[in-house]
């Protein structure tokens, strides 16, 4: 531990989120022999021993503190001296040597902007669109989506008789009958021809 003009004075310290406090241990030091004193993050402590000897801590802070609000307590064991944080962070250590800087603290707004810039980029929806539809065109159809297209292309590229016989035998037959003659279908009325092994039923 570091020491002043007395190397056996030995001190340990802990800390909450705003607070680190310290506990010099010396024993039945009186109150107003207590001198605390900081400058940036030079803490120094004097006080008179009991066998009438003084005797100094300095640190260099690992961090800054608020020098106008630091307090202490003298025990008869020791004295406690409670600094509060500049910033509400952690410290990895207490003190530094002379010579080191102040070590930097990592801020939660430093963090966010260790992060890849990135701007919502905007969708062009119709480009989109337009790919789907161009997918859609390249895959192969199969099952019923491929007869459908098959029958819609008949459909539209069919003459007029063709459309009407169509029409007429899809619809009198319940979807079960589609024909492209019309001289087949024209003339009478087309009967439901449900799947082998099933019959069809009207609702009442």
């Amino acid at each position: 531990m570091e020491g002043g003009s007395h190397p056996n004075i030995k001190y340990d310290w802990y800390q909450s989120d705003s607070h680190v406090v310290i506990n010099i241990l010396v024993k039945k030091v009186k109150p107003e022999n207590v001198r605390l004193d900081i400058v940036d993050t030079k803490l120094s402590c004097t006080a008179k021993l009991e066998d009438g000897t003084d005797f100094t801590l300095d640190l260099h802070l690992a961090h800054s503190v608020i020098a106008n609000q630091i307090t202490h307590k003298v025990f008869p064991s020791k004295i406690e001296v409670k600094l509060k944080k500049s910033e509400c962070l952690m410290w990895e250590k207490l003190a530094r040597k002379p010579s080191e800087k102040e070590e930097p603290i990592l801020k939660t707004a430093d963090v966010v902007k260790t992060y890849p810039s990135s701007k919502p980029q905007k969708k062009d929806w119709d480009k989109i669109a337009e790919e789907i539809k161009k997918e859609e065109a390249d895959e192969k159809l199969e099952g019923e989506a491929a007869l459908n297209q098959l029958f819609q292309k008949i459909y539209s590229d069919g003459s007029d008789e063709t459309r009407k016989a169509m029409n007429k035998s899809f619809l009198e037959s319940g979807g079960t009958v589609l024909s492209t003659s019309w001289n087949e279908v024209g003339s009478k009325k087309i009967d439901v021809k449900p799947p082998d092994g099933m019959e069809f039923k009207k609702w009442d």
